[in-house]
């Protein structure tokens, strides 16, 4: 336990941050789930729509630093080349 003042407040932000980090991480995976539910209903509007929310979301969460930001590129990418290969009807 912090046993000084400004210890005391160090701990009582982390506890803060940790739990902002770990909205925001969920907020990104239901975003994924989403998105993928609807590629594999093969429902274009619905999927065009949730992919740029997600991407949206990714990057916001990767802003905020509660995932990287290659991890955000990397999650984006495989996206996008699930919808390409939805479009193309290789799915």
């Amino acid at each position: 336990m912090a046993n000084h003042k400004s210890a005391e407040k160090r701990a009582r932000q982390a506890l803060i941050k940790n739990a902002r980090n770990k909205s925001n991480r969920s907020k990104a995976k239901n975003a994924e789930q989403k998105l993928n539910e609807a590629i594999e209903k093969k429902d274009m509007d619905l999927t065009k729509k949730l992919f740029v929310s997600a991407q949206s979301v990714l990057a916001k969460v990767a802003q905020t630093k509660a995932i990287s930001k290659n991890s955000a590129a990397r999650k984006t990418s495989r996206m996008a080349t699930k919808i390409a290969k939805l479009v193309k009807g290789n799915i």
